[in-house]
């Protein structure tokens, strides 16, 4: 069995994230945790949103199960099954399917997918940051059918790896998705998106092999094209501007902190981003331009520009590299 405290702020999130969406269908909402352990992300989503009249969690460990079956019993509305969450459940179609396994969850999104209503949210973690990050080029690309991003930007580029195999499975499927919140976060990156039926046009659909060579954002190194990736926006928001730390937060301060800065982010929405000391070693400046400066230089310019979730000192901007590294120059 398997409790990690660790995650205690991402499963803030988690449940953040579905009281917002239930917003106006308050326990009216069904819901299946495919992976759930010991229970407490799907429980706490449970009691705690207000989303759900139901929520099954399944296990496939028979140790799991049992305390997961005594934790499920002080709830109403939560059933636990000893299952193999690589099969659909029987006659079941849920609201939320909450995917958050240890490694990759490539190996549940077929029936997540068969599971979940149209409109649906499909909640996925990935920890196998070694692959999606590009220490493991390799095997991402066996794995998840592209070549990653490697660097101080991997991390990023997993996370923008794994929207674009969700992206292509819902494809494959006649379906389409769309980010609500997509970030990355020490050691694994979690997405959250809604899963419609009608396909976006291919001209439309943000997923995209990049050529570091032409690429005008970010320096990605010169290890060839990397991808497919998600070149959309990573989230809603209209939902994103409602999301509140919990009122049983298990991190109040770090959780209130870290949506706060994706509330900021808003304002940049865009694949990857720099930062400032990086910027200045790359240019051999004496030192980093202060950030304030330094984004109210590119605003003033008209160009968009944020602090990122992703790095504590980086930021994201439209705005070409040539123009940053002019401002960089300029302003340090």
């Amino acid at each position: 069995m398997f409790y990690n405290p660790a995650m205690a702020g991402d499963r803030d999130l988690g449940v953040a994230v579905a009281t917002a969406w239930a917003a106006g269908n308050v326990g009216d909402r069904s819901g299946w945790e495919v992976t759930a352990a010991t229970g407490v992300r799907g429980l706490r989503l449970l009691h705690e949103s207000g989303a759900f009249r139901d929520l099954l969690l399944t296990e496939a460990n028979a140790d799991a199960h049992e305390v997961l079956s005594r934790n499920v019993a002080r709830y109403p509305g939560a059933r636990a099954a000893h299952a193999d969450g690589r099969e659909p459940p029987a006659g079941s179609a849920f609201d939320l399917v909450d995917i958050d396994p240890y490694g990759s969850p490539i190996e549940f999104l077929p029936a997540a997918f068969r599971s979940l209503r149209p409109g649906g949210v499909l909640a996925v973690t990935a920890t196998d940051m070694m692959v999606l990050a590009g220490v493991q080029p390799g095997v991402c690309e066996r794995r998840y059918g592209a070549v990653p991003v490697r660097g101080r930007l991997g991390p990023e580029g997993g996370l923008r790896i794994l929207l674009a195999y969700l992206a292509r499975e819902a494809r494959a499927r006649g379906r389409a998705i769309r980010p609500l919140l997509a970030y990355a976060r020490d050691h694994h990156v979690r997405i959250y998106v809604e899963v419609g039926v009608e396909p976006a046009p291919p001209s439309n659909d943000p997923v995209s092999i990049i050529d570091p060579s032409r690429w005008t954002g970010p320096d990605l190194g010169a290890r060839g094209p990397v991808g497919p990736i998600w070149v959309g926006p990573l989230f809603d928001a209209a939902l994103v501007r409602t999301l509140r730390s919990p009122r049983e937060s298990a991190r109040p301060a770090e959780t209130a902190s870290f949506l706060a800065r994706i509330v900021e982010e808003l304002d940049a929405d865009v694949p990857f981003y720099y930062e400032s000391n990086r910027l200045a070693r790359t240019l051999e400046l004496a030192e980093p331009p202060p950030m304030r400066t330094f984004l109210e230089a590119l605003r003033s310019r008209g160009f968009r520009a944020a602090r990122t979730h992703a790095r504590p000192e980086g930021f994201r901007t439209d705005a070409p590299r040539e123009v940053v590294e002019s401002i960089a120059r300029t302003r340090a």
